[in-house]
């Protein structure tokens, strides 16, 4: 058979003219009747195909030409119909371009926007090796077992609410940071051979496993990608949930633990596992970004790349109303795709400009001049992300169809509003420092210097605490002029230790309004009410210089 004129103008040129897949991709039939067919990229990729496309790729073995193929595949295969499948394939470089492949991925993997995945290990052999055990706990009973103590945990939690508010308000020997750490590492490895057992008792394969920084924030992870290939979906939704379930386990075993230790420092460790071990599982169920509950939902419904294509979505309604155009739609059949996909597209800002600068901000400006400087990189990184995002959105809507006035229009209107929110908006701002009794004198001490610290400001003396900051005091700035001093570094920060470790600040007088029965602790000084614009560089980005 052979091709005519105008049948070969329907195809790309660019196409090859013997295809073959990549040497990393392999075509597996469905694993139970109604299952789909899957075409694997390497060891964590996979994609979900129909039958005509599995038997188009087990095709593509290099000896055939276009015609060939349309002959042996049968009536339905038209020109057009093959060039698009093997532009559909070539996209997702599934054909071989004449490269390299590897044969495992990479030790170190960036995956967009903000993870960089390092694999430390590949547990296929080792989870394999442990394969008795697992089976031997994986029992409605045991499971039973680890329901009923996570659930005992809270119980604990809340009986010990008292000693726990305490903990949590107090500075902490180093001693137990450091017991904590240890801990909420040692579960984070726990969490994810979680989910490479459960898939290895299924009969899968989990590929790698590493620590990995999620949004720039540190974390572990395991890949579990051959889980598409699981016969029935609960057992991905085993898979995916099976970590949680192991922090939930071990969270709960502190609290219970902890309630003998009578406030102890190994009975503070333990509440503070706990609470931060239950905080990580809550977290991981959120659906809004790639940990165990997306994978669950994902799971669940059935339907692969579910938050990428429901981000499409949101992006592309967003894009029509803004600027108009006609858009495709990713996830048809799903009514909530558009919400959904705005929740996937806020919540990782969130996580990196709310959750995390709040959470570790205050402790990496007390570090001085380093953890400014990385304050102000994770700044920068998502101001340059939401501006790429804006620039792709634009771009996409021109694709569409969009005018360029009313781009324009839309685009001035914008700006219009974030500099007017920028100029015109007044939040309260506080700068965060510490307070110490030096040369017989109370003074307010912060990591470099402040300008915006004069004369008459209001400070507010704090228990320096892990997580709840009780006032114990109030004073004023005394004078706004700075001097040079050595303190203790548990001044600036919530911990308490044998042997002072210095750090330099700069230190202003203070009168003292009402004296705190603790020599040391945080302080928060009122600096005025500055426009928006001018209090995230102050918050944020002025102490890097």
């Amino acid at each position: 058979m052979k091709l005519g004129r105008k049948e070969r103008e329907e195809l790309d040129p660019a196409l090859p003219a013997r295809p073959r897949l990549a040497d990393d991709v392999q075509v597996h039939p469905p694993a139970h009747e109604g299952a789909p067919w899957i075409i694997q990229r390497g060891p964590g990729r996979y994609i979900r195909v129909g039958a005509d496309m599995a038997r188009l790729g087990r095709a593509l073995d290099g000896d055939r030409d276009h015609a060939e193929l349309m002959a042996d595949l049968g009536p339905k295969w038209t020109p057009q119909a093959l060039g698009y499948a093997l532009g559909e394939l070539k996209r997702m470089r599934l054909l071989d371009d004449g490269r390299r492949t590897r044969a495992n991925a990479p030790w170190v993997k960036y995956v967009p926007p903000l993870t960089l995945q390092v694999t430390v290990v590949r547990p296929a052999r080792f989870l394999a090796w442990c394969e008795p055990l697992v089976s031997a706990l994986a029992t409605r009973f045991w499971g039973a077992v680890a329901a009923v103590l996570a659930l005992a945990g809270l119980v604990s939690l809340a009986v010990q609410g008292g000693d726990l508010v305490r903990t949590l308000g107090s500075p902490l020997p180093l001693g137990v940071y450091a017991g904590v750490a240890a801990g909420t590492y040692l579960v984070m490895v726990l969490h994810e051979l979680g989910h490479g057992a459960v898939l290895s008792h299924y009969g899968g394969r989990p590929s790698r496993m590493g620590f990995m920084l999620l949004y720039l924030l540190p974390a572990f992870f395991c890949d579990v990608s051959d889980g598409w290939r699981l016969a029935r979906k609960e057992q991905r939704v085993r898979v995916a949930l099976a970590g949680v379930a192991t922090q939930f386990t071990a969270a709960g075993a502190a609290a219970v633990a902890a309630l003998p230790s009578g406030g102890s420092a190994a009975g503070q460790g333990l509440l503070v596992f706990s609470v931060v071990t239950y905080l990580g599982g809550l977290l991981n169920l959120l659906p809004f970004v790639k940990l165990d509950g997306y994978l669950a939902l994902m799971s669940h419904l059935d339907i692969s790349d579910l938050r990428k294509r429901a981000m499409v979505d949101a992006r592309r309604f967003v894009s029509k109303l803004l600027f108009g155009g006609t858009y495709p739609v990713e996830l048809p059949g799903l009514r909530w795709a558009v919400p959904y996909g705005i929740a996937c597209l806020v919540f990782p800002v969130y996580l990196v400009g709310g959750l995390a600068l709040s959470l570790w901000g205050d402790l990496l400006r007390g570090l001085g001049v380093i953890g400014s400087l990385a304050v102000m990189v994770v700044v920068l990184l998502l101001v340059a992300r939401l501006a790429y995002g804006f620039l792709m959105r634009v771009h996409e809507a021109r694709v569409a169809g969009a005018s360029v006035w009313r781009i324009g229009a839309v685009t001035a209107a914008l700006a219009a509003g974030v500099t007017a929110l920028l100029t015109l908006v007044h939040v309260p701002y506080e700068i965060s420092g510490g307070y110490h009794y030096r040369q017989g004198r109370i003074e307010l001490v912060v990591p470099g210097g402040h300008e915006e610290i004069r004369r008459g400001a209001a400070v507010r003396l704090l228990r320096n605490g892990v997580v709840f900051r009780e006032q114990v005091g109030s004073a004023a700035v005394a004078s706004g002029s700075a001097s040079s001093a050595s303190v203790p570094v548990s001044v600036l920060l919530p911990i308490r230790t044998e042997r002072d470790l210095p750090a330099t600040v700069s230190a202003y007088p203070l009168t003292v309004r009402e004296a705190p029965a603790e020599p040391s602790g945080a302080a928060r000084v009122e600096a005025g009410s500055p426009p928006l614009g001018e209090w995230l560089v102050a918050t944020y980005l002025s102490g890097a210089w």
